[in-house]
């Protein structure tokens, strides 16, 4: 973590810091950017590997369904990061004020814990599809890497030609250490827009491009997007993706601290209860607004394309995304419209896709475990500087901690399943506690409209009912799929 990080505390709210809000649209557009790492991180495993799966086995019928995932968790963002700005608390102190059972922090906290030990499991998942498409947009590496290390550990070679997507899963969870070790807030938002307007221009080209091949996106095929139905088939496939579109349990953890690290907070002041202090949190909560709705925008185009390619491509040649050749499947979804030279482009894209949620989701969660010990009593200080050698140590330790999962399991659609689950039973917990925010927290001047409560309370009411009915199922397949992979493996 470089100095800049140790002299800004984020939590801090020195009056010298105080700013007005931004007065017009193109100056307050210059000071978003929490919403695009957010997107960051939105669009990965989720998108790339359930989504396609989604629009592979069913069409485009879920097309609704998807925009509507996207859309709707929107108002709960809204409202954490409104409560984060308002108070200058980042999510798990915010949780941690919750009425409730106790064991030095608040009970959600700790599932917060859980949950992220389940998600570290699909980090996993991910450094494996990393390596899967690498190794096949670069096969010959596994074989030089066999031979070098035979020549060191012979026993380990056979490992190497057995699992040749290793070497590059090893090689992306040190780049990951590397990037996210050194480097602040402000290195992580100019690098994560790069890679994800990046990625969302090749995506959505490639997805308009289908009308000149010979999977064209046909208006009747768009149309059967909006009919609403919930084939039997799908009904669980589908409310697993609307899990895990859009905005999902992590990413409501993660939001209120890169607000935070902007300095939104920080240029509103600690609430005095003045006229100034009301005007300019208003003024600095529609920046808040504006960022997520930007956001919104880019990770829904992203996940849309994603779903087509699936819908369009995939689809009609039966082919579904799984296990051992899930990103060889996917690629098809390229090599098919546009033939076999957008292989080698689309591999490196799945890379880059799923490189920036990981790097993400691992520097985000090393800034909240830092702060798990200190609402746990395991640290004694809550300065910046011991924070920051925390956030440090535990950059280091996820990546690993994701690569060890991935040599343990070898699975990446149930590892990702399990994150997904994991994040589908939490998002309730985090909804209905941002219910609370907003009545008993949030001053009274910073309250929303009318239509905006109206369609929060919608979003907590559909994440609970969806919760409810996916959530026993999931567990259920996950142990089964465990099951089956334990029995086979026997001997």
């Amino acid at each position: 973590m470089n100095d800049e990080v140790v002299a800004y505390d984020p939590y801090a709210l020195p009056p010298e810091d105080i700013q007005e809000p931004p007065a017009t649209m193109w100056a307050a557009l210059r000071k978003i950017g929490p919403g695009i790492i957010l997107a960051g991180t939105i669009v990965g495993s989720g998108e790339l590997i359930l989504t396609t799966r989604l629009g592979a086995e069913h069409g485009f019928i879920f097309l609704w369904l998807i925009l509507f995932s996207c859309v709707i968790k929107v108002f709960v963002q809204i409202e954490i990061g409104r409560y984060a700005i308002s108070s200058g608390r980042p999510t798990l102190g915010a949780l941690n004020e919750l009425p409730g059972p106790r064991l030095g922090a608040h009970w959600l906290v700790w599932w917060w814990f859980f949950m992220m030990l389940c998600t570290v499991v699909q980090l996993g998942g991910m450094v494996g599809t990393i390596g899967q498409a690498l190794n096949l947009a670069f096969p010959k590496v596994a074989g030089l890497s066999a031979a070098w290390v035979g020549t060191i550990a012979p026993s380990m070679q056979a490992v190497l030609l057995d699992r040749p997507e290793l070497p590059w899963a090893i090689i992306t969870c040190f780049v990951t250490m590397a990037l996210i070790y050194g480097g602040g807030y402000r290195r992580i938002e100019w690098l994560t827009t790069l890679i994800v307007v990046g990625v969302t221009l090749v995506t959505v080209f490639a997805a308009s491009a289908l009308g000149f091949t010979a999977y064209p996106i046909r208006p009747a095929d768009v149309a059967t997007g909006f009919q609403f139905q919930f084939p039997d088939s799908g009904l669980m496939a589908a409310f697993a993706v609307f899990g895990v579109t859009g905005v999902g349990a992590t990413e409501l953890f993660y939001y209120p601290y890169w607000c935070l690290e902007k300095g939104y907070a920080r240029y509103v002041g600690r609430a005095d209860g003045t006229p100034e202090w009301d005007r300019r949190a208003r003024g600095w909560v529609r920046v808040m607004h504006l960022d997520a709705w930007v956001s919104m925008v880019v990770f829904t185009v992203s996940t849309v394309a994603f779903y087509v390619m699936g819908a369009a491509v995939l689809h009609p040649q039966k082919l579904v995304p799984d296990n051992q050749s899930l990103i060889d499947t996917l690629s098809k979804m390229y090599v098919g419209p546009f033939g076999e030279w957008a292989r080698v482009l689309f591999l490196i894209g799945a890379g880059a896709v799923l490189f920036k949620t990981l790097y993400l989701s691992c520097a985000a969660n090393s800034r909240l475990m830092a702060d798990v010990l200190v609402l746990a009593g395991a640290t004694a200080t809550k300065s910046a500087e011991e924070r920051a050698r925390w956030i440090r140590r535990f950059c280091l330790v996820y990546p690993l901690l994701a690569l060890a999962f991935f040599v343990l399991a070898r699975n990446p659609v149930l590892m990702v399943t399990i994150g997904g689950v994991a994040q589908g039973a939490t998002l309730p917990m985090i909804a209905v506690s941002t219910l609370y925010f907003r009545y008993f927290k949030v001053h009274r001047s910073l309250r929303p409209w009318l239509i905006t409560d109206v369609l929060l309370w919608i979003a907590v009411l559909c994440i609970l009912v969806v919760a409810a009915y996916a959530v026993p199922s999931q567990i259920k397949n996950i142990v089964e799929t465990v099951g089956k992979m334990w029995t086979s493996s026997q001997p």
